[in-house]
């Protein structure tokens, strides 16, 4: 494989952990801070909160796997 071919594999894995982070930050921990502190009307749906992180969790799994395995055919 050549160095381009190799370094553009590792900005779309990079791409794609990237992602992951957001979702975790956007879709887990934004809207537990906001539960946590009482923000908004957060705290009065809780399951669908805890419902929507999981989601949000289960997506940033996904992208940090499809990430692993971009990488992976660097071998």
């Amino acid at each position: 494989m050549s160095l381009v071919h190799n370094e553009q594999t590792k900005l779309t894995a990079n791409a794609l952990d990237r992602a992951s982070t957001a979702c975790l930050t956007v879709g887990v921990l934004g809207p537990s801070a906001a539960a946590l502190y009482g923000l908004g009307a957060s705290a009065a749906a809780g399951g669908w909160i805890a419902f929507g992180a999981l989601l949000w969790l289960a997506a940033a799994g996904l992208l940090h796997y499809m990430a692993r395995r971009t990488l992976r055919s660097l071998r």
